[in-house]
């Protein structure tokens, strides 16, 4: 791997993570840790939830032009799932 590319995934790496902060800190961690005053559904189904939507949305959009915003956010989401199911993984081995 060239030393660009591997300068480019880090950059691309912490830019990701930056706007999880960011969101988190903001929206009080409500991805990992819902309130569920309506829906009884775990953290891992929100987020699969929302990784659809924002799928759907790249799906309806223009082909040939998805705005970034909507990438940057599926990618958020999945890092966000990843961490979920770490912990449900952790969780069952404590059990």
């Amino acid at each position: 791997m060239s030393d660009q590319t591997t300068k480019d995934i880090q950059e691309t790496c912490d830019e990701i993570a930056a706007l999880l902060k960011a969101k988190n800190e903001a929206y009080g961690d409500a991805a990992l840790s819902p309130l569920r005053i309506f829906s009884r559904a775990d953290a891992e189904v929100g987020l699969r939830i929302r990784i659809d939507d924002k799928l759907s949305r790249m799906m309806s959009d223009s082909v040939t032009f998805v705005e970034e915003d909507t990438v940057l956010d599926l990618m958020g989401y999945l890092v966000l799932l990843r961490i979920a199911q770490k912990r449900r993984a952790s969780r069952s081995r404590i059990s």
